[in-house]
């Protein structure tokens, strides 16, 4: 650096990159000064590795488009900074102290009767949450009565304790009976507050620090529902509703706000240096390899010369080029072609059947196939070699890759190795990326996947070395600091730690993922101070909320600039079919063109011998347009009909029967008795509705017809659904009526119940703005369906790979000792059970499974921790074993965040094509609205008649200064309000109510002087202001939570341009959100009514523990199913709740589901699919287009005469 400012002079500080040098030599020096004084500035060596950015020029390049986003968010992150403090006030006031409620001993046990208890009750080692009670005077759902009974030695105690002893003289009873205790958890009926806050002090709401700590990792959507559980089980049942409006507002709205503006700002850097752009590294590799073939050519037409009089080179060549041109025809022809794609798809199938413990014959023909396969590639290769030559060979990509696992297999073919190279045969799965040139619907989501990864090799780069630097950073801080210690004192190995530089590095990427990065997040607090918390907001922050979206941002502009086919480009108005046509004249041409009762068509027939079928033919035509061929369209009856079912009555009363019916479905559960009142409710109802969706059906079929016509019944999608359900009602009531429920068709009966939940659909059809998003999405399934299946084939190559490496490794020995087991014949010896993991990769199907789930990132750091312990076949797991399997899961994980983000694009770019139909209507309408507008502007005044005193009033309300005094004190009032906490001075609670007093009056004069200027009516039109009232004897809510409401009104006086198009985004995404609200309702009602059906009866005990199901996340009854479903669609650890459905029925147990098995797997992805990756991408995608629109309306630039006119008041202006 002096070199450089000798040789520049001042010049040197022009440049921004020098500056940030000179910021990180000071932090140096700094350092260097304190470790004179004694003293360690820790993490000062992470910010050395910070130079390396300004001497790459593509990381300068892409942290310059960084920094132009800037502005940008340093509107939106204090808006999302702003959402968390209000949610944390919020949780202070009704919250504070409420996690520490502990349920004490009533008396000294030890004391009366000489026994060892704890002071307060402690969960059993397997509960994940302590046991919080709740006050007398809260609605929580737990007691100190609900403690369960006290155990010993596996036994559950049941002999009552002494109770009104006295001290010293108190007995134990003797024991009744064998095995018999005393349960002494009955003392345990004390609840008051403790000491101890839950995950280790982290989580709670005693002060406004934790409290926004608290709130960000609920709308991290990590761990949020362990926090709405206890909250749930210390204050009331009903608080799930703060935490389920959190998470909607907080993550589904204003983070993806923030996520679109990162996006879009760099799309639009993006295009705009779209002409300038550099070659990328694909193009330069591609140059490089263009040079060696040219100098390959070059080399061996020096050697061989053309003109080389030697007569055995050309005889050769004379002799060869007929071979040539031969072998070049048979290796182009579409046989030879086809034949090698079917030699693929063998191949993969024979890889795709292997599993653990198959029998040997299957082993035998699986090393045949493979030689085969193997010669026959070969063969191919060698063929295109001699016919294209290597110049033409290599030029091809395809070839290239082809030649690579030719030469690979070939080796392990030669080798006859069992090693680790046998894996490497999974990478001829990889040729099946050739098939898709049959599909080419796939081809635009390829090209465009292809270009997301050349442009973001810079991103990646620099992400890789975000994760370097704060790991470096978490090494200094967190090193070696995680110590834990069960219960009887062992210390306990932490993999999620920062000991290492590879774990370090490990435990950071888990943190841009937020998987159990809450976990961590405690273990830091724990072991150095509350203040680490600020490290992980600031990973989660720049890595996952910048530089992760960021991707997004890539995608979307790689799908805007690559265009679609013709073909593809049709599919998004195919939804238009759903729409059936109702034009009776352009139908009635189209299907009918020419007449048919005309007078030449009767003559036709005139003078001959028509046969019977000739007659029916002809008799069925005349009738064409008559319903079931009996009732012609001038029918008395018909005619009724039509004027029926076109009645504005006849949907709405259909709809509210609808409605009823969903009311009867969702009160199904598999837990009624059968000779119930209730049992009798639900099946009488289900047998009246069916009767009734049997005659609308009926009426419409004799109103419309059935399959002839332009307007029949069936020609509409949507009759056809309502239609089918009817009939399976049908069915059902027919099979239960006639068998009485007997076992042998309870299946089938269970089967159509289910099918019945699919009848809420039907409300689709009638509500016009539900039916229009259900049509847009319906547009976007192609495209969807595309992406789908490049993500399976993803998934099926690494389930392939996962097979190869990891089948039969990943069991295990359950016992009480089991460090001295290493295999299964010692754990079998020992009396121990060897138990296989829940997520493996035994076969192809249990590959995929473990695989989705690491693709919902969920769950993926524990399955990669089984890989990495995983020895060998029937082998006890060691921890940290072949720690080179973190290139497996991690490179998975890096490419799920392209396949990932693909949704998004596919969704934003259909949402798109999808607005653009009802964009010229809106505009037209919003114009007229706008010179409406235009001509109220120019009224007279309001206040023109005002007497002088009146008038003086308005011109103070309507003044800017007023508008910002108030501000002030707004702002003021709610940084006070965070002073409070929990068991707070008397000083701070003086502090707070006299603020709170003199905030009220001048809020009181702030109101009547508006409504002396405005007027009572004109003042509560144009605004809506929240006011504090003493209500505490009137509701049954603390009355200083409506204090925080008036923080509201700061979004009133914002006059920031950007936070305006944020706030004009937020609410038109909510505007928006109002039809997608209703998909998410519909389609929960669906998979929560089969969930119950499903999982309504899986059982969870104390010797039959559940990993994910408890009392707070079931399937026993609908409202918990919505709630555990919600929990799943936010991604907060459902692969426990999903391991809890594939378990083995225990035996005995006749209420067992055996199909679950497969049932399960289908119910879940399915509704991760739909849930995560299509209809949360909706919101995504409804939030960019908002943000387009709201960047494209300018607010008026009104003409100085209108100015004078026009006054200031925020209520008008704002209005």
């Amino acid at each position: 650096m002096v070199i450089k400012i000798v040789a520049l002079g001042k010049t040197y500080f022009n440049d921004i990159w020098n500056k940030f040098d000179v910021i990180i030599l000071v932090v140096d020096i700094f350092a260097y000064m304190l470790d004179g004084l004694k003293l360690d500035m820790e993490g000062h060596h992470a910010v050395r590795l910070l130079r390396l950015i300004s001497r790459l020029a593509s990381f300068k390049e892409l942290v310059s488009d960084l920094l132009s986003i800037m502005p940008m968010l340093v509107n939106a992150f204090p808006l999302f900074i702003f959402f968390i403090y209000i949610c944390s006030l919020l949780g202070v006031q009704m919250w504070a102290g409420e996690l520490r409620n502990r349920c004490f001993l009533e008396e000294d046990v030890l004391t009366n009767y000489n026994v060892s208890m704890s002071p307060y009750y402690l969960s059993a080692p397997h509960d994940k949450f302590p046991f919080i009670c709740s006050l007398d005077h809260n609605d929580g759902t737990r007691r100190c009565r609900d403690i369960p009974a006290s155990s010993k030695n596996g036994t559950t105690c049941s002999l009552a304790p002494p109770r009104g002893g006295s001290p010293g003289n108190a007995s134990v009873p003797a024991v009744v009976g064998a095995g018999a205790c005393v349960n002494w958890n009955v003392y345990y009926s004390v609840c008051r507050a403790g000491d101890d806050n839950p995950s280790r002090g982290a989580t709670n709401f005693d002060n406004i620090g934790y409290a926004w700590l608290t709130i960000f990792q609920v709308v991290s959507l990590e761990g949020w529902t362990d926090v709405m559980y206890m909250v749930m089980d210390s204050h009331s049942f009903w608080s799930f509703l703060f935490f389920v409006l959190v998470t909607v507002a907080g993550s589904f709205v204003i983070m993806n706000v923030c996520a679109v503006v990162i996006a879009t700002q760099f799309s639009d850097i993006m295009r705009k240096k779209a002409d300038r752009q550099r070659p990328g590294f694909r193009a330069t590799i591609k140059r490089l390899w263009s040079q060696m073939i040219r100098t390959y050519m070059r080399f061996g037409d020096q050697v061989y010369p053309e003109d080389s009089p030697s007569p055995k080179t050309m005889s050769m060549g004379q002799i060869f080029r007929p071979w040539q041109r031969r072998l070049q025809k048979s290796v182009r022809s579409k046989v030879f072609t086809r034949g090698i794609m079917l030699a693929i798809m063998l191949s993969i199938i024979t890889m795709a059947i292997e599993h653990h413990e198959q029998p040997l014959e299957l082993t035998r023909a699986l090393e045949i196939s493979n030689e085969i396969f193997t010669i026959i590639f070969a063969v191919e290769m060698v063929m295109k070699l001699l016919a294209l030559g290597p110049s033409g060979y290599f030029t091809d990509q395809d070839n290239i890759f082809d030649f690579i696992i030719v030469i690979v297999s070939v080796w392990e073919f030669t080798s006859k190795t069992d090693s680790k190279l046998s894996a490497l045969r999974a990478f001829r799965a990889l040729r099946f990326v050739r098939l898709i040139h049959a599909l080419p619907y796939l081809r635009r989501q390829l090209v465009v996947l292809q270009k997301t990864v050349e442009e973001a090799s810079t991103l990646c780069c620099l992400t890789l070395f975000f994760i370097f630097v704060f790991s470096v950073l978490g090494l200094h801080l967190f090193g070696c600091t995680f110590n834990l210690h069960s219960v009887d004192g062992k210390p306990i190995d932490i993999r999620k730690n920062f000991d290492t530089l590879l774990w370090s590095m490990v435990t950071v990427f888990q943190l841009l993922t937020l998987e159990d990065w809450n976990l961590v997040l405690y273990n830091a607090m724990a072991s150095t101070t509350p203040w680490a918390a600020l490290y992980f907001i600031a990973v989660i922050v720049f890595g996952k909320d910048v530089l992760l979206n960021v991707l997004v941002g890539i995608v979307v502009d790689k799908f805007q600039a690559t265009p679609a086919s013709g073909s593809e480009g049709n599919d998004y108005s195919s939804s238009d079919s759903l729409t059936p046509n109702k034009d009776p004249a352009g139908a009635t041409q189209e299907d009918n063109p020419a007449p048919v009762h005309g007078s030449r068509k009767r003559a036709s027939f005139k003078g001959k011998q028509l046969n019977f079928t000739q007659r029916l033919s002809h008799w069925l035509k005349e009738r064409e347009d008559w319903s079931f061929y009996m009732l012609s369209p001038d029918h008395r009856c018909r005619v009724f009909f039509q004027r029926m079912i076109s009645h504005r009555v006849f949907d709405p009363v259909i709809l509210l029967f609808i409605l009823m019916n969903c009311v009867t479905i969702a009160m199904e559960r598999p837990g009624i008795n059968l000779n119930s009142w209730e049992r009798a409710f639900i099946s009488m109802s289900s047998t009246v509705f069916t009767v009734i969706f049997l005659m609308e059906m009926l009426i419409k079929v004799l109103a419309l017809g059935l399959f002839v016509g332009p307007q029949s019944y069936c020609r509409s999608p949507w009759n056809i659904m309502d239609g089918m359900l009817v009939v399976l009602s049908l069915i059902h009531i027919t099979i239960r009526l006639t068998t009485g429920d007997e076992n042998h068709m309870l299946g089938i009966l269970k089967i159509l119940r289910l099918l019945r939940t699919f009848r809420p659909l039907r409300v689709i059809k009638r509500a016009p703005k539900l039916k229009l998003a259900v049509e847009a999405l319906m547009a976007s399934m192609r495209p969807m369906g595309n992406i789908t299946l490049i993500c399976c084939m993803f998934l099926f190559f690494y389930a392939i790979l996962g097979v190869q490496l990891f089948k039969g490794k990943f069991f295990f020995c359950v016992g009480e000792s089991t460090q001295d087991i290493s295999n299964k014949t010692q754990c079998l010896a020992a009396g121990y059970h060897w138990d296989r993991k829940t997520f493996h990769f035994d076969n192809l199907f249990d590959a995929l499974i473990s695989l989705f789930v690491m693709y919902s990132k969920d769950g993926w750091v524990n399955i990669m921790y089984d890989g990495l312990d995983a020895v060998g076949v029937n082998q006890q797991p060691l921890m940290n074993y072949n720690q080179w399997m973190l290139l497996y899961f991690l490179s998975f994980m890096v490419m799920s965040f392209f396949l990932l983000d693909m949704f998004i694009g596919v969704m934003v770019e259909t949402f798109h094509q999808t607005q653009q139909r009802q964009r010229k209507e809106d505009e037209r309408l919003r114009r007229e609205a706008e010179r409406i507008q235009g001509i109220k502007v120019v009224e007279v005044p309001y206040y023109e008649l005002y007497t002088p005193v009146r008038r003086d009033i308005h011109t103070v309300c309507t003044n800017k200064y007023q508008d910002f005094v108030i501000t002030v004190l707004i702002v003021l009032s709610v940084l006070i309000m965070g002073l409070e906490h929990y068991k707070q001075p008397v000083y701070i609670v003086e502090l707070l109510e006299n603020v709170h007093s003199v905030l009220t009056i001048i809020m009181v004069v702030e109101v009547f002087l508006k409504i002396v200027a405005f007027g009572i009516v004109r003042f509560f039109r144009s605004s809506v202001i929240f006011r504090n009232l003493e209500m505490s004897d009137k509701i049954p809510i603390n009355p200083s939570i409506l204090r925080v409401c008036r923080v509201l009104r700061l979004t009133r006086v914002l006059k920031a341009k950007n936070i305006r198009v944020l706030l004009k985004t937020i609410s038109e995404t909510l505007t928006q959100a109002g039809n997608v609200c209703l998909l998410f309702m519909f389609f929960f009602f669906i998979f929560a009514a089969v969930g119950v059906e499903l999982f309504g009866q899986l059982e969870c005990t104390a010797d039959y523990l559940c990993m994910g199901i408890h009392r707070h996340a079931n399937f026993m009854n609908f409202g918990v199913a919505l709630l555990t479903l919600y929990r799943v669609c936010t991604g907060d650890n459902w692969s426990n709740i999903f391991k809890d459905t594939l378990r083995e029925c225990r035996p005995g147990v006749k209420s067992c589901s055996r199909y679950l098995r497969w049932a399960s797997p289908l119910y879940f992805a399915s509704f991760v699919v739909m849930a995560q990756f299509v209809l949360a991408n909706l919101v995504v995608a409804a939030i960019m287009q908002a943000m387009e629109d709201s960047n494209k309306i300018r607010l008026p630039v009104l003409p100085a005469p209108l100015l004078l006119t026009q006054p200031s008041n925020p209520c008008t202006a704002w209005a």
